[in-house]
């Protein structure tokens, strides 16, 4: 009786978990575009590599202190909406609307593209610690994991919206008044239309007021950072410090490639801007696709194993991807950009992987009384890691060219995976009593 009654609530959060989704699917149909083309905005104006690394930090210098201040103020609101949604439904149409006014900025000048930058990040990190709270508000602790992986899937595939359909948008031109007529500009606007009608479903479907998981008793404790990572070094057992360098080093990684992907495929492989956009969709739509299936993957094979054996197979993939041009010079280029994309692709399957199993791990480690400080140093770890990771990138392409950017990206995949050896810890028997 028992095991059916757990069936049927885990059915029942099945359309809760997507509606939720809708306000994931927002940040994953501006980030991708923002990633990929704003290097490429400030690039006209802007020579070195390592300066438009520093100024790509901005949205994540931000992320560190507005995503905790304005979490802890929706934990303390209270509306007849609910407390996540009077965030949401302000500052979402907000960001959508300067986010469309991006390239505009761009044909103008460049102290105009950043003020609007930081407009931008300023709303749509301000927003996104009341996107994340909804759904542990909404669904509870056990079917957590498995909601992640239905948000990932949905961030994937805003991803691909965003980078495979829209992007094409960037090589239309439109005529825009005071500037005339101009390409580079359609996927900002368009991608914004969809962030506002996302901001409306979510509002008009999702109850929040109503929801009979969020109670008094259910709320986190809520620590200073600089407590927690004192707190957690000075464990006894290092299983969590050691998750937590390594997610600071695979997403060094990430974040130092993910910036520079689109310029890479725009002066190495001389695609067009539109096209430019689709070497981040390769990595959305893997992510799409492998969500759902690498949690259940690791579920059965065991978490660390998975995320391993999936560092490994990113180490391979980042030294095929150095090797490529070298390997498709002498190719036809639409041969030298599919494989690239291919490798893109397998590069989506297995940081997915990663990504989809590495929360659960850490909040596993947790009791009940630190779930609160062990999301905030998840956060914490991968925000640090976006801040310094685009100035590094940056500067080794500086140095050593733009296949540096792949070693870069090997060599800290590569610690991450020995630091994982050290955790012993965060399977889903580790909390059996």
């Amino acid at each position: 009786m028992e095991k059916s009654k757990e069936k049927k609530s885990l059915k029942g959060y099945w359309t809760t978990t997507f509606l939720i989704g809708l306000g994931f699917f927002t940040m994953g149909l501006m980030d991708p575009l923002y990633d990929t083309y704003i290097p490429v905005f400030l690039g006209n104006f802007i020579e070195k590599n390592s300066l438009i690394g520093i100024i790509m930090t901005l949205d994540n210098v931000l992320a560190i202190f507005l995503i905790p201040i304005f979490s802890a103020l929706s934990d303390r609101t209270r509306t007849r909406i609910g407390r996540r949604m009077p965030y949401i439904i302000t500052l979402l149409p907000i960001t959508a609307i300067i986010f469309a006014f991006i390239p505009i900025t761009a044909h103008q000048s460049l102290w105009l593209l950043i003020t609007t930058i930081f407009m931008l990040n300023l709303t749509k990190q301000a927003v996104r610690g009341p996107v994340v709270a909804l759904m542990p508000d909404m669904v509870p602790g056990d079917l957590r994991s498995e909601a992640n992986g239905v948000i990932n899937t949905m961030g994937g595939l805003a991803t691909i919206l965003g980078t495979v359909l829209l992007a094409q948008l960037m090589n239309v031109y439109v005529t825009v008044p005071g500037l005339g007529k101009v390409n580079n500009v359609l996927a900002f606007p368009v991608a914004s239309i969809f962030v506002i009608v996302a901001v409306v479903l979510l509002f008009i479907f999702v109850k929040e007021n109503r929801s009979k998981v969020v109670n008094e008793e259910e709320k986190e404790k809520k620590e200073p950072i600089l407590a927690s990572i004192k707190a957690v070094v000075g464990e006894k057992e290092k299983s969590a410090l050691f998750i937590l360098l390594s997610l600071l080093c695979w997403f060094l990684a990430y974040q130092g490639i993910l910036p520079f992907v689109g310029k890479y495929t725009l002066e190495v492989l001389g695609t067009s801007s539109g096209t430019a956009g689709l070497s981040a969709g390769m990595v959305g739509i893997a992510y799409a696709i492998f969500a759902v299936p690498s949690g259940k993957f690791a579920h059965r094979h065991g978490r660390k194993k998975t995320i391993r054996g999936a560092l490994v197979c990113i180490v391979v993939v980042m030294a095929l991807l150095f090797c490529h041009a070298t390997f498709t010079g002498g190719m036809n280029p639409t041969v030298r950009l599919i494989t690239f994309w291919a490798l893109l692709f397998c590069f989506g399957a297995f940081w997915v992987t990663v990504v989809t199993n590495s929360f659960p791990m850490l909040w596993q480690m947790a009791d009940y009384q630190t779930v609160g400080i062990y999301t905030g140093l998840y956060y914490f770890f991968s925000q640090l890691a976006s801040i310094l990771a685009p100035p590094l990138s940056g500067s080794a392409i500086d140095l050593f060219g733009y296949r540096a950017l792949f070693i870069y990206g090997l060599v800290f995949m590569l610690i991450a995976y020995f630091l994982m050896s050290r955790v012993h810890r965060g399977e889903p028997e580790d909390d059996a009593e």
